[in-house]
């Protein structure tokens, strides 16, 4: 065996060949990234457009500028919060279990629901969570079209500033995709099976994805944003090297199912991670399909890699009733088997627990992700998709107490509970 594994060693030629290769003035596909850095002002004006860009006081200006009907809402949730009108997480704790004694903080669980497509959800999340007396989740993805929600009244500029308010982490989806026309297999959701050619982000839109990117972060200061295509995990990886402090999560439409797909992510996070061993990788989604041992593994190559506290493993809990998964899908009990062994991992909820989907007159559908606000309206179908998100929400309810009943700490929206 030791013999073998000798046979893996790499020559260290090969990382010189590798930096002669990224640095070579010929080298036109990283020169063309190059030239968008630099036409953007470099680096360093980058990051203090965006920082400027991120502050709540600009994004607040922004929203009352605009006369945003969201400035209302967050002026209520800046107030719930300022007077700790939410549970805090001890009482919680108490409520659960009957003591916040003898928890596992150490390996305490994200708390993550998919996909808060508006803000006025968040809102009516928000208000529930509070009369009802359940936590807000400490991560939020989304997965609406940007370019329609910038236009949608300060909806993106509401989410962000919502975010800092009640101490969460969340996730934008930029538009550069295949979805958009780029990928030849799709036209449509009904052409969904063009996925598995790669959602696709063909020929020039790596650097699309990339202005598209800054443009935001330096906009509207989004940070996170979801990477679907390997070229794009690249350039992720390429700007943070520059000096941009961007900051991405990897989807599970990548395919991380295995863990020799976990080694090679991770192998490349850290090749190029900057001097400090930050990367701009943050997350990544495991496939559906993964078990607990192929978590085990993977907790174990991203420990030896530095990686534990800097790497959030996203793990599906549940998912939409339909055009996604076989249902019933529910790995709760799996998540209370490895929480106990693997810290810094989510819980994503993508869908209400089966046995309430199945029985909802419109069951949540990852094809309405697809949809305009346009759509949506004219079909008369917001209400059925915010109950759909609603779910979601009971969802993440059960799954926070089945870990604090089972002494496993959760990640929830830290500024409201604490």
């Amino acid at each position: 065996m030791a013999e073998l594994r000798d046979r893996l060693l790499l020559d260290p030629r090969r990382i010189e060949e590798l930096n002669a290769l990224l640095t070579d003035p010929g080298n036109e596909t990283v020169g063309a990234l190059l030239a968008l850095v630099k036409r953007l002002g470099g680096p360093e004006a980058i990051n203090r457009r965006a920082a400027e860009a991120s502050r709540l006081e600009t994004r607040l200006a922004r929203l009352e500028a605009m006369g945003s009907p969201y400035l209302a809402d967050l002026r209520w949730l800046m107030e719930q919060r300022d007077r700790k009108a939410f549970v805090p997480l001890s009482e919680y704790a108490r409520r659960v279990r009957g003591s916040a004694e003898g928890i596992l903080w150490s390996h305490a669980v994200t708390l993550e629901i998919s996909a808060l497509q508006y803000f006025p959800w968040l809102i009516r999340q928000a208000r529930h969570c509070l009369e009802a007396g359940e936590l807000m989740p400490g991560r939020f993805i989304r997965v609406r079209k940007m370019a329609e929600q910038t236009r949608d009244r300060g909806d993106t500029i509401a989410v962000a500033a919502a975010m800092e308010i009640i101490g969460a982490s969340y996730v934008e989806t930029l538009d550069t995709k295949g979805t958009d026309g780029a990928n030849v297999h799709l036209g449509g959701p009904e052409t969904i099976t063009g996925y598995f050619g790669g959602i696709g982000q063909p020929n020039h839109y790596p650097l699309r994805w990339a202005e598209e990117y800054l443009t935001h972060y330096m906009e509207y200061g989004i940070r996170q944003v979801l990477n679907i295509n390997s070229g794009t995990v690249l350039v992720g990886y390429l700007l943070h090297r520059l000096g941009i402090d961007n900051e991405f999560k990897i989807s599970v439409f990548m395919g991380n199912d295995n863990p020799f797909a976990v080694l090679w992510t991770l192998l490349t996070a850290r090749l190029f991670a900057r001097a400090d061993g930050s990367t701009s990788l943050i997350g990544f989604n495991l496939s559906n399909s993964v078990n607990n041992d192929t978590i085990r593994q993977a907790a174990w190559i991203r420990r030896a890699l530095g990686l534990e506290d800097r790497v959030r493993f996203e793990h599906h809990i549940t998912e939409t009733w339909k055009s996604i998964v076989r249902q019933p899908y529910n790995r709760r009990a799996e998540l209370l088997q490895i929480a106990r062994e693997v810290p810094n991992i989510s819980a994503k909820h993508e869908g209400g627990d089966p046995e309430i989907e199945q029985t909802l007159e419109h069951p949540s559908d990852i094809l309405d992700y697809f949809l305009s606000k346009e759509e949506i309206e004219r079909a008369g179908l917001m209400p059925a998709l915010e109950r759909n998100y609603l779910e979601k929400q009971r969802a993440v309810e059960r799954t926070a107490r089945a870990l604090l009943e089972a002494g496993i700490g959760v990640v929830c929206a830290g500024r409201l509970h604490g």
